[in-house]
């Protein structure tokens, strides 16, 4: 399986009669187009919900199929109060987690014929008290900003690892890009099956096309005003002392570091190097090392862009592909506190 490609033991859609021979390979395709129509860390996600969700009904002796909404709304239950799993140590899930869960019930429920009426009042109930008793403001990443970029790249070595992940940092900062986005890339279009996007260098930067959560959108990043925090020009030297000119972007060493394989980087690389680096770069060093490690991951990167870049929000929105201005500013960290004070505005 390729790093980007779906889960292969994700149910097939279901088929409602049966097809004569010549259709069964457009079929087969239809399925295939039906595997790709979510990302695959989504399916993965999905997939892992699903075995959870079974093995509950399974120690309740409970069917899972069909679904029965009163069922679900106790398996819920159980998800949000420490009875999911016969475990001491077991923390109730979070209202996210039970969230995506049901998410992950319905779309395998539907996968399997068996549509669930998430309308039904035992799920509908359950989920309202759910999200009023447990409900918290979102854990948001911490933004890494243009100085703490600066200090984590310093953290790396001057070897080709080191190259290819200040490469990463930096276009990943700079392209506002999801984990996935930048894991994804190809050094040019239709190169490989798995490819979410790819690259164009050109004088004045390099132009990214990527596959995202909306769609296609078009990515610019302009060289920078150095060539130690410039994007473009990390960019260019992996590429050049990698021998990479067709292919996955980003891609696996071989033990030793010396020698580039073909195979792509998965995106959980980008998670760890931005956890790794922010920590050696000492950010926040007045925390304990758990709670630093909790407040970065790859979205870090996204969120240091749009709190950092001093210009118009709408070409930050553009940039990071958001459909509203209001998604932009939730990724904002700390950048409009108090900038207009309506105390004062109101005369106090």
């Amino acid at each position: 399986m390729t790093a980007n490609a779906p889960p292969s033991h994700l149910p097939a859609p279901a088929v409602t009669a049966e097809l004569p021979a010549h259709l069964e390979n457009l079929a087969k395709t239809a399925r295939n187009y039906a595997r790709g129509a979510k990302a695959a860390a989504t399916l993965r996600a999905y997939a892992a919900d699903w075995r959870h969700y079974t093995a509950w009904c399974q120690r309740q002796d409970l069917d899972p199929l069909p679904p029965d909404p009163q069922v679900i709304g106790l398996y819920l239950a159980a998800c949000a109060s420490e009875k999911s799993i016969p475990s001491a140590s077991t923390k109730p899930a979070s209202v996210r987690t039970i969230e995506r869960r049901l998410s992950a019930i319905t779309w395998h429920c539907a996968q399997r014929g068996e549509p669930l009426d998430r309308a039904d009042r035992h799920i509908v109930e359950v989920m309202k008290g759910i999200r009023r008793q447990h409900g918290k403001p979102p854990n948001q990443k911490e933004a890494v900003l243009a100085e703490d970029l600066l200090r984590m790249i310093e953290t790396l070595d001057r070897d080709l690892r080191g190259l290819r992940d200040r490469a990463i940092l930096l276009i990943g900062f700079a392209g506002g890009l999801r984990r996935s986005e930048i894991s994804g890339l190809d050094c040019g279009p239709d190169q490989t099956e798995d490819g979410a996007g790819w690259i164009e260098i050109l004088d004045q930067g390099v132009l990214i096309r990527v596959r995202g959560k909306t769609g296609w959108r078009e990515v610019e990043i302009g060289r920078g005003s150095s060539d130690l925090s410039c994007p473009v020009a990390a960019l260019e030297t992996w590429l050049k002392l990698a021998r990479i000119a067709h292919g996955p972007l980003f891609r696996r060493l071989a033990r030793g570091g010396n020698t580039v394989g073909p195979d792509r980087l998965t995106d959980r690389h980008v998670a760890r190097l931005v956890k790794r680096t922010a920590l050696a770069a000492g950010i926040h060093g007045d925390l304990g090392e758990a709670e630093r490690r909790q407040r970065f991951s790859g979205h870090s990167l996204r969120a240091g862009l749009a709190t950092a870049a001093e210009v118009d929000e709408r070409y930050v929105q553009k940039q990071l592909g958001h459909a509203s201005a209001e998604m932009t500013r939730r990724y904002q960290r700390r950048r409009d506190r108090f900038r207009v004070n309506l105390t004062k505005a109101a005369g106090l």
